[in-house]
């Protein structure tokens, strides 16, 4: 007779009932009002307002930038998280301790301090600005907020899978004559590039809803600088609530779609680490 397994916490009808009200409480009721209240709209006017001429533009600045500032931390991201897991060096706990600091800091705060650096006077405004390179009250502002609130997904996701790479695989390869840019591409890169999309995809879906850090840079101007999520916001402002749950549902869709790529990407990363 097989011998049961202790297990510290209680049983599994206690736990997964509590595991499925606090999810309901938290994430399914607030997802379903969302939804009910979007199927009061009638088709017609759900598509009116949600393909107005300011909203599209909102959508062209979210998506568009959300995936310019994933890239940039699918590229620079990656580069951080080999530092850190490959050498050795003075201050390398500091800068992974850093690597979260967007996690803790409000995203107000980042914001404010971005364009404070970013503005035509800040510490790197005023060196950017001469050049032709606006960083604050611009699309590239909001793409500088978005890949600063995006960097840990990429990091942290990829650090594992660096520390769990055997380093004889490599030096297998280069006793076989490969060189350093072939071992790359036929050792290392397949190895890692599962968790690089998966971060990519996190720092993407990430970017999508961010909204603090945003509204401080970017100047939030209509067609130009301005969100879908503070698109929303202002809607709400405005009492045009109809406008602000059509916009909400588009943004819902795209997160849903993200978040089902995501765990995709997880089953075929862990698959193909697994064989």
């Amino acid at each position: 007779m097989a011998q049961k397994r202790f297990n510290a916490l209680p049983g599994f009808g206690l736990t997964i009932g509590f595991t499925l009200f606090y999810l309901s409480a938290i994430v399914l009721l607030p997802f379903a009002g969302l939804i009910a209240r979007a199927l009061g709209i009638s088709w017609a006017d759900f598509w009116r307002l949600a393909t107005t001429p300011r909203a599209l533009a909102a959508y062209r600045l979210t998506f568009g930038a959300s995936l310019a500032a994933a890239l940039a931390n699918a590229l620079f991201g990656s580069l951080l998280a080999w530092v850190l897991v490959r050498y050795r060096f003075p201050g390398r706990r500091f800068i992974d301790a850093m690597v979260d600091f967007p996690f803790a800091l409000p995203t107000a705060v980042a914001g404010l301090t971005l364009a404070s650096l970013f503005g035509p006077k800040g510490w790197l405004g005023q060196c950017l600005v001469p050049l032709g390179i606006k960083g604050a009250f611009t699309p590239l502002g909001v793409v500088i907020a978005l890949t600063f609130v995006g960097m840990p997904f990429v990091v942290r996701t990829l650090q594992p899978v660096l520390l769990s790479l055997e380093l004889e695989v490599e030096e297998a390869a280069a006793t076989l004559g490969a060189g350093r840019l072939r071992t790359f591409v036929a050792v290392i890169a397949p190895a890692l590039f599962p968790a690089v999309l998966t971060g990519f995809a996190l720092a993407f879906a990430r970017a999508i809803g961010e909204y603090g850090s945003i509204v401080f840079i970017s100047g939030n101007r209509p067609f130009r600088t301005e969100i879908a999520p503070l698109l929303i916001v202002t809607r709400l402002e405005e009492y045009d609530y109809r406008g602000a749950i059509a916009l909400a549902v588009v943004l819902l869709v795209f997160s849903f779609v993200l978040l089902g790529a995501i765990n995709v990407l997880e089953q075929w990363s862990s698959r193909y680490q697994t064989h």
